[in-house]
């Protein structure tokens, strides 16, 4: 996180509430370093439940993280809190000016929040294993993430510069970034197929924000 901090230059006081393993938390975690804003991490143990206790349901009636909480302002989903903090902390943006770059952007992350991560998130594949059976909930994650990526191979391949849309770092990235990594280290996904994901997951991994926002960088991290 950057020394100086706009959000305390303006009297607020960040508080972020994050599982370490969570790809929703770990997206906003990028977003709040890439904008150089210093906040307070409240871990919430989901594995615990402690995202069902009464004081959390209080932030979030849905029962999930990331939480953020700036002075009055609470805000739940990732997507949300995004475009919050890109609304209220304009330095450092995380969208383009070109509309049809901006599109790209909101396209991809759209694929990532809606199309893959929802589907193999822990409630559903425990639900898998329950219902199913548990040597189904990898392959049920591989072929959700798989599909996913095609699609975004698809809609990068005239678009990629360093970064995703460009050489400048902007939302598309920022929602990538912890899903390609839950794609490498959770759910074994041969790489192969997606060589311009692959490239920007070496990318991502030599950018100090998205290195700070790593899970296994959190206090809440078990190893």
């Amino acid at each position: 996180m950057a020394n100086a901090s706009v959000a305390e230059e303006e009297g607020n006081k960040l508080t972020l509430y994050s599982y370490w393993r969570s790809s929703c938390s770990f997206r906003v975690r990028i977003a709040l370093n890439l904008k150089g804003l210093k906040y307070d991490l409240k871990p919430v143990n989901l594995l615990k439940e402690e995202q069902s206790s009464p004081e959390f349901l209080q932030l979030n009636p849905i029962g999930c993280v990331p939480v953020l909480v700036d002075g009055h302002a609470v805000i739940y989903d990732s997507f949300a809190i995004i475009l919050y903090l890109e609304d209220k902390y304009p330095h450092n943006p995380l969208l383009p000016r070109d509309i049809h770059k901006r599109a790209i952007n909101f396209q991809a992350a759209s694929v990532v929040s809606s199309t893959i991560q929802p589907l193999q998130n822990l409630g559903l594949l425990n639900y898998i294993g329950e219902k199913v059976g548990p040597d189904e909930k990898l392959p049920w994650a591989q072929s959700v993430i798989r599909r996913g990526f095609r699609a975004l191979e698809m809609l990068l391949k005239d678009h990629t510069g360093r970064y995703a849309t460009g050489d400048e770092v902007f939302l598309a990235d920022v929602f990538l970034a912890p899903q390609l990594y839950s794609a490498f280290k959770r759910f074994n996904i041969q790489m192969n197929e997606f060589p311009i994901l692959s490239r920007l997951h070496e990318t991502y991994n030599e950018i100090p924000a998205f290195q700070e926002a790593l899970p296994e960088n959190q206090p809440d991290a078990v190893h």
